[in-house]
């Protein structure tokens, strides 16, 4: 990779500032169909057991409740404060867990697992530690020093208690949704959360030995300004955590429902809101974070600056992760599955999924294998997205193809991106430069063969690339 510094160009990022996906897969989730359910997913299963040295698991549990709603929320959850409703939503995740389990072969450990939502403290810690038991009893869990349990958390339904309680069921890694500490933020997008609660948590994780906490940030919400968001930027890296995720707000009430209680009155002007990513850019790195990719920066000791660093970060619909040589498993409503050459969903909403597991099903409603094509696009595009260069020469060794010919449409696609310096081609790679590196979704477009430009501007489905 380049060096790690970040060239802020703000008409670039304004001209470029176009829908786009995230890459959290490739393909992406728009091109999953229902032709692809539960025999498809047994199918790529069992192939998948069949490597001469077993790929390890990851695996992904959501849990869609939350007590109180967040208006800029996207994520797939439920509203409510009945606590009942968690039991009644885990007797069908344990069925869930034993009928996918028994897909895989025992020998194949799990090296990662990860709590999203949600609100995975939603469910008390009885109740999680119930949750991993039951993992553990399905799946063989490995031993290694780089194994991660790890849960995203609201610091305001959890105390010190409750962290001393997760670590002694095995979780080592937090995050913490903080997006912004200014109070007219805060009452704008409905989330009231004081400094001193969040510290309190973070301070609590290193206490019960977590291995590493993330906080995350967002930038664009309503009433936000450069004042506040530099006050809740120092307040963070004075916090130190481990990671820090800076996401740009994706305001598509359109799409999410929650967004249309907000007042778009208050939503901050484009310029604004390049000018609080470059505020984060500033304050972080001035910090001593490095910049990851994708809004993600981590203090240089953290496993995911030391696994870009040798070449082994991963992404996938957990973020970015060190564990690329794993199978992605996910279990619970919306959950995505990434099985060999093959991606799998659940239903996103909750009668479906339990009416699937009460029907002794496994609760799959769409997916798709990909082709040889999609697996070398897959290929590139993590590369891309992970160390910031395409290896062209190691592509056209691993997939046998001539890369100049196969992507010649994709390299007209990149010329104007060229041009305007956020990509340099060398022999054997293209190289990600320091003004580009905030645009790796719009250089990833270049090589995404599904992408119909035109259309994804005209009918957004995808958030903007700032």
């Amino acid at each position: 990779m380049e060096s790690q510094s970040i060239a802020f160009n703000t008409e670039l990022l304004r001209r470029y500032d176009r829908p786009g996906p995230r890459y959290t897969s490739y393909p992406t989730a728009p091109q999953f169909h229902s032709g692809f359910g539960e025999k498809q997913l047994r199918e790529v299963a069992a192939s998948s057991n069949g490597d001469p040295i077993p790929r390890r698991l990851s695996l992904y549990v959501h849990v869609p409740f939350c007590e109180s709603p967040c208006f800029y929320c996207g994520c797939n959850r439920i509203i409510t404060r009945d606590k009942a409703r968690g039991d009644a939503y885990l007797a069908r995740l344990y069925r869930e867990i034993a009928l996918t389990a028994d897909l895989f072969d025992r020998d194949r450990e799990a090296i990662q697992l990860h709590f999203g939502g949600g609100t995975p403290n939603f469910l008390s810690p009885a109740q999680l530690g119930e949750v991993v038991e039951t993992l553990r009893s399905h799946f063989r869990f490995s031993d290694a020093r780089d194994r991660d349990v790890s849960i995203e958390l609201d610091p305001r339904f959890v105390d010190a208690d409750d962290i001393a309680a997760l670590a002694r069921i095995g979780f080592n890694r937090a995050s913490f949704g903080v997006q912004d500490f200014d109070p007219a933020v805060q009452q704008a997008v409905n989330r009231i959360q004081s400094v001193e609660q969040t510290r309190a948590v973070v301070e609590a994780c290193r206490a019960n030995g977590f291995r590493s906490v993330n906080v995350d940030l967002i930038y664009g919400l309503p009433s936000q300004n450069g004042d506040g968001f530099a006050r809740t930027l120092d307040i963070v890296a004075d916090m130190r955590p481990d990671r820090v995720a800076v996401y740009g707000y994706a305001h598509m009430p359109h799409l999410f429902k929650p967004q249309k209680q907000l007042d778009d009155t208050l939503l901050p002007s484009g310029e604004t809101k390049l000018a609080l990513l470059q505020l984060a850019i500033e304050k972080l790195t001035a910090a001593g974070y490095l910049y990851i990719g994708m809004d993600h920066f981590a203090l240089p000791d953290d496993e995911l600056a030391l696994a870009q660093a040798r070449g082994g970060l991963h992404r996938n619909f957990m973020g970015y992760t060190t564990h690329a040589d794993s199978d992605l498993v996910g279990l619970g409503v919306s959950a995505i599955s990434h099985i060999g050459d093959s991606f799998s969903q659940n239903p996103r909403d909750l009668p479906s999924w339990q009416a699937a597991l009460d029907e002794g099903r496994l609760p799959v409603f769409r997916g798709m294998r990909l082709d040889a094509d999609d697996v070398l696009r897959a290929d590139l595009i993590q590369q891309l997205m992970c160390q910031g260069e395409i290896p062209v020469a190691a592509l056209e060794r691993r997939h046998g193809i001539d890369f100049a010919d196969y992507f010649a449409t994709s390299l007209e696609r990149l010329a104007p991106l060229v041009e305007d310096g956020l990509a340099r081609i060398e022999p054997g790679r293209i190289v990600v430069t320091s003004r580009g590196r905030l645009l790796l979704r719009n250089i990833a477009m270049c090589f995404d063969r599904y992408l119909d430009q035109s259309a994804a501007i005209a009918t957004p489905r995808f958030s903007r690339a700032i």
